[in-house]
């Protein structure tokens, strides 16, 4: 999900004649009123390379002037992430004259087989389900690369889920143990992400172009809820993109449910 700290509630407060801001670091502002600290902006580089801002505040007034001078002194393009629920921060970024580039449904979904239906679901034939810790790292990364580099060709990386997690120069994989895999006898076909912090979270279910449309997808889902069942979780949750049709048919149809949106943004 999105880690990009947001403001909700923007109260009236100084005016913005009132509001003076003060770069304190490398991109991080401060917005100061009378010396007292009214707002925090912040920019950084994701992993994809896209330079997204945020912005805390209690006040119009402050988010108005940082993002006037954040936006000044920052390469275009721009991008930030909020919740769709939050009208006045939605509001304030399209002052600063952001506009929507995607939403995101976050769904969650049930892990019990007798609720998902998954629970007769097995792998295509000559097709197995590699518990997550067990997987091969070489071949796990070949087989990202290789779903990366179609993905990439078609409709871009950028319209995938974003991608917070820090990681290595060219590496994609940050924890191979986090990863449970489809395999044949000479490569994996197939992949699912599945982390759990406070609450599991399947971050990435792909397959391999020529592999697709098998059941395999559905069969990672079937292993990776049905191993989230038996360790006690009754949810799961994740992120489909709303023009992907694929996934969202995907978790709708095992009784996945949308609980809330987030807007990506970019200037």
């Amino acid at each position: 999900m999105n880690t990009t700290p947001f403001t909700s509630g923007c109260t009236s407060g100084p005016s913005e004649n009132a509001v003076t801001i003060t770069r304190v670091a490398d991109r991080q502002w401060h917005a100061l009123d009378d010396d007292l600290v009214v707002g925090r902006g912040h920019a950084q580089h994701r992993p994809d390379g896209r330079l997204f801002v945020s912005i805390d505040v209690w006040h119009e007034a402050a988010f108005d002037r940082l993002a006037e001078v954040m936006l000044a002194e920052l390469p275009a393009p721009l991008y930030t992430v909020v919740d769709e629920a939050d009208v006045e921060l939605t509001a304030g970024w399209r002052r600063a004259g952001f506009t929507v580039r995607r939403r995101e449904w976050e769904y969650v979904v049930p892990t019990d087989p007798q609720v998902t239906g998954l629970d007769a679901v097995l792998p295509p034939p000559g097709v197995t389900i590699v518990p997550a810790g067990q997987v091969d790292g070489r071949l796990l990364r070949e087989v990202d690369r290789a779903i990366r580099d179609e993905v990439e060709a078609t409709v871009g990386w950028q319209s995938m889920p974003a991608e917070v997690i820090p990681r290595r120069e060219g590496d994609t994989i940050v924890d191979p143990s986090k990863y449970a895999v489809a395999a044949a006898p000479d490569r994996y076909l197939g992949l699912i992400r599945v982390v759990t912090v406070i609450r599991p979270r399947v971050g990435l279910v792909a397959v391999r172009a020529g592999e697709q449309r098998r059941g395999i997808a559905r069969a990672l889902l079937a292993h990776a809820l049905g191993t989230l069942h038996r360790s006690g979780f009754t949810a799961a949750w994740t992120e489909v993109q709303e023009p992907n049709r694929a996934a969202s048919a995907l978790f709708q149809g095992i009784g996945a449910r949308p609980m809330s949106s987030n807007l990506e943004l970019v200037r």
